[in-house]
């Protein structure tokens, strides 16, 4: 694969093989390899995406605490 997947192709993955793809191509790409750049951008992309989703479910799972207002905060 030495193209740029499609973001179809990237969402079918499960976490785990997309963690060991962005590995792959990102150290391809640090050995020079030009074509891995992109590839692992877009691995990469994806990854962060779905990690930020994950942390939004965890952050929507919390319940707001109600803080009382300061007593001089009159409004």
């Amino acid at each position: 694969m030495t193209t740029v997947p499609t973001p179809s192709q990237i969402a079918s993955l499960d976490d785990e093989r997309l963690d060991e793809l962005a590995q792959g191509w990102r150290t391809q790409a640090l050995r020079g390899d030009r074509r891995a750049f992109g590839v692992a951008h877009a691995f990469e992309v994806e990854r962060r995406k779905r990690l930020r989703a994950s942390q939004l479910q965890q952050l929507e799972a919390l319940a707001p605490v109600a803080l009382p207002r300061p007593w001089w905060k009159f409004w």
